[in-house]
């Protein structure tokens, strides 16, 4: 697996309209890899298997983006990538927070890094949805939000524990949880494809918290592919580290 961290350049009239439109952000993200790696299905043993999240920290006007993915990216075309008034995509690394080079990329095997009893802490960028069920007539299968805390709550539960009754299985056990952020993005025209524009309406939730792993594979599993969807918006990375303190 790999993780990246790009550090944006808030001036960028490119990052700005992304940030709004997180779709068009995906796109971006999408060429540091090659066509036939996007768009198959996450199995795939050739697949690229991205996922990425928006962290912003309105206090030190950073916006960084975590990308994590299969198969190795190729962020060089950024360093050409531009605004209208010339101010580059990501910031130097000499005026990031760390000084780190930007883009950063670190290679990591998760069969090295998890094992069943750890306890880690864990953040998730998410868009908790089910689908309606008969009750809801013309409407059956269609994806709704999970608007109450309670039932976002049992949504992470159920995705990172595991569901017998649903067939998940999240490898994980949940000690401490909390909504850090809740935003609703709405956007007009927020995504092109084929031609067409469509609107984009989804609630974005942000899980703090920390659990344990149970089930190495499955846990690994569920790194892999993602939690919840809407994968494409910048939702379903579960980022773990050590605990502090």
């Amino acid at each position: 697996m790999y993780l990246s961290r790009l550090t944006l350049n808030p001036r960028n009239a490119q990052v700005r309209s992304e940030l709004a439109r997180p779709y068009e952000m995906h796109r971006t993200l999408l060429k540091a890899f090659p066509r036939g790696a996007v768009g198959v299905a996450r199995d795939e043993d050739n697949a690229a298997g991205v996922l990425f999240r928006v962290d912003q920290n309105p206090r030190e006007h950073v916006i960084a983006v975590l990308v994590q993915s299969k198969i190795a990216p190729d962020w060089s075309f950024l360093d050409k990538q531009r605004d209208a008034r010339g101010h580059p995509y990501l910031l130097r690394a000499s005026v990031t927070e760390d000084g780190k080079p930007n883009p950063a990329m670190t290679e990591f095997d998760l069969s090295d890094k998890l094992a069943a009893g750890q306890t880690l802490a864990f953040r998730l960028r998410a868009n908790p949805t089910k689908r309606l069920g008969k009750a809801a007539g013309d409407d059956k299968g269609k994806r709704v939000g999970l608007y109450r805390e309670e039932e976002q709550l049992k949504w992470l539960r159920d995705k990172l524990e595991g569901n017998e009754h649903r067939r998940l299985a999240g490898g994980f056990r949940l000690l401490r949880n909390q909504i850090s952020q809740e935003e609703k993005i709405e956007n007009t025209k927020a995504i092109n494809r084929a031609d067409q524009s469509h609107d984009l309406k989804v609630f974005a939730v942000q899980f703090d918290g920390v659990l344990e792993v149970v089930d190495k594979d499955e846990a690994i599993r569920t790194i892999e592919r993602g939690v919840g969807s809407g994968k494409g918006f910048g939702f379903g990375l579960l980022s773990l580290a050590p605990i502090r303190g």
